[in-house]
């Protein structure tokens, strides 16, 4: 049940993207800034592991998730190391995952031939 409830609020924060996307002008990328600045908003405000405790990897996962990491470690790193915590911890706590995505991708674009779309 938890998985159908996690893909029911994953889905459910993708929706307003893909309106977005559709119905605006704004580009992908963008957008994709525009959830990843929530994330740090809600961690900031301490409402984004809140709300990972009630609905679990559903919002850790989308870019939400990648702005509350970012939230979380600037914290932690301020508390220990004052001022120079606000440049040290978006980095260390997000650095296992944006390694993980950087040596996956890379793997991938060795064993698969990727061609450029035709416009």
């Amino acid at each position: 049940m938890s998985i159908l409830y996690a893909f029911l609020v994953g889905g459910a924060l993708c929706v307003p993207a893909q309106i977005l996307i559709d119905r605006t002008k704004l580009t992908p990328a963008r957008i994709l800034v525009l959830y990843v600045t929530l994330g740090v908003i809600l961690g900031a405000l301490g409402l984004y592991q809140t709300l990972r405790d009630a609905v679990g990897c559903g919002v850790s996962v989308p870019l939400i998730g990648f702005g509350g990491v970012i939230a979380e470690g600037v914290k932690k790193a301020i508390d220990e190391e004052a001022f120079l915590g606000i440049f040290k911890g978006p980095l260390t706590a997000a650095a296992v995952g944006t390694s993980a995505a950087l040596v996956f991708g890379y793997l991938t674009a060795l064993i698969f031939n990727g061609k450029p779309h035709k416009m």
